[in-house]
């Protein structure tokens, strides 16, 4: 089996003992994929942004992460000098690069420093389970997955990958009841740290599942499982107990965050089920995903805040053919901008895009020669799978629509709020 627990399940001390009972409760040998303990990516990515801005602030920065881990140590009963001992590397390695003038790129800089927190807890929940009994081992992901070099968005080497965790992790299970890795990071042919996006704990989980043909692979959260919508935003929201791989794909893709969005399809190619289980009322059911059923399903919505509308229109008023497609699309995979939502008309092309400025801004720098481009910020994009009109007509309500599409089962809208002052 494959458990994965992300930051918010390792904030403190107390949430790292329920989930190390969690853990010491599994009837059988288990590798455990940890993300970085609270809000430590988000540290840690500040870290990272004041280095470009003032290298000599970012080690403070750095070093009162590394002291807040220290702390969690010593909450749980463990020797703050031998937890620091065991992490002494990865402060050296990070302190070692912020120490002199930024040379790499931010996206390079970013994966290797960012990275750190996965490593740093994962070193202080085996250290907790080894203190309590377990008989449990640490290892280090980037040992086993491989990827290319394309920082913070890389592709894995799954030959060489699915070689690695025979060699390594399956080999170490026949000795050790838990295996403690990290999820998000990787490594290159030159061994190199990379990342594998916000939220990439869950993919890391599938790609050892489907390594190791697991028999399930757990996901644990502070929510019950797969809900309607988010119970941050919305009200009487409910949990779906069962959901297809096909319906779990489209939710992720269109950004619902309970699972990240590339952790289905490893699963689907070998039928491995995914539990998504709450780590607070772990004795409860959550929601299976499996392979496809016929389920009649509520109505699902997914917000996607902090969106963009991208228009295209040739220069010389000619149509929008099939070559300039082509173009457009090179240039957004070469920047690396998933579309949610695109339109064609005769001489105009619109897509919605998440809105990361930097690459919109390096995309309009490529193609403004060769087309008219107008970018409109601060959108939203709703998504509705089984929609009615109800619920639509709620989800409108003070918003402009920009921009819709109405398929059979799915319903998407980007939109922007209507000001107060011009509402009805």
């Amino acid at each position: 089996m494959v458990y994965k627990f992300g930051g918010v399940s390792i904030r403190d001390a107390e949430r790292i003992k329920s989930v190390a009972n969690i853990i010491s409760n599994a009837n059988k040998p288990i590798v455990v994929v940890i993300s970085a303990m609270g809000k430590t990516t988000n540290a840690l990515e500040e870290v990272v942004k004041h280095y470009f801005a003032d290298h000599t602030a970012s080690i403070s920065s750095f070093r009162k992460i590394v002291n807040d881990h220290i702390k969690v140590a010593q909450d749980l009963g463990l020797t703050a000098e031998k937890y620091l001992e065991s992490i002494n590397e990865l402060i050296v390695s990070v302190e070692w690069l912020l120490e002199v003038e930024p040379e790499d790129s931010f996206d390079y800089v970013y994966d290797q420093v960012v990275s750190v927190g996965e490593l740093m807890s994962t070193k202080l929940m085996n250290e907790y389970l080894v203190h309590i009994g377990v008989n449990s081992k640490w290892q280090d992901i980037r040992d086993v997955l491989l990827t290319s070099d394309q920082y913070r968005d890389p592709k894995v080497d799954w030959e060489k990958t699915q070689k690695n965790v025979l060699s390594i992790i399956q080999t170490d299970l026949e000795k050790f009841n838990v295996i403690v890795t990290q999820g998000f990071i990787g490594s290159t042919p030159d061994n190199n740290t990379t990342t594998l996006g916000r939220e990439g704990s869950d993919y890391t989980g599938a790609i050892l599942s489907y390594c190791l043909n697991a028999d399930k692979y757990t996901i644990w959260k502070d929510v019950e499982g797969v809900l309607t919508g988010d119970p941050k935003k919305f009200e009487n929201v409910s949990k779906l107990d069962r959901l297809s791989y096909a319906e779990a794909i489209e939710m992720t893709y269109y950004g619902a965050k309970v699972i990240h969005p590339k952790t289905i399809k490893p699963l689907q190619n070998k039928s491995i089920p995914l539990e998504v289980r709450s780590f607070i009322e772990s004795t409860k059911n959550g929601t299976v995903v499996s392979s496809d059923m016929d389920i009649k399903l509520p109505p699902i919505v997914v917000l996607e805040p902090n969106q963009a509308l991208i228009h295209f229109s040739t220069n010389d008023f000619s149509f929008i053919a099939e070559n300039h497609l082509k173009e457009i699309f090179a240039a957004l995979a070469s920047h690396r901008l998933k579309v949610n939502l695109m339109r064609n008309t005769a001489i105009s092309f619109s897509i919605c895009v998440n809105n990361i400025d930097d690459r919109i801004t390096k995309l309009v720098s490529e193609l403004e020669s060769i087309y008219s481009i107008s970018v409109e910020k601060g959108l939203e994009l709703i998504t509705i799978r089984h929609y009615n009109d109800s619920i639509i007509q709620n989800l409108k309500a003070d918003k402009m629509v920009l921009f819709e599409e109405k398929l059979e089962k799915m319903i998407q809208m980007v939109v922007k709020e209507i000001p107060l002052m011009a509402r009805k």
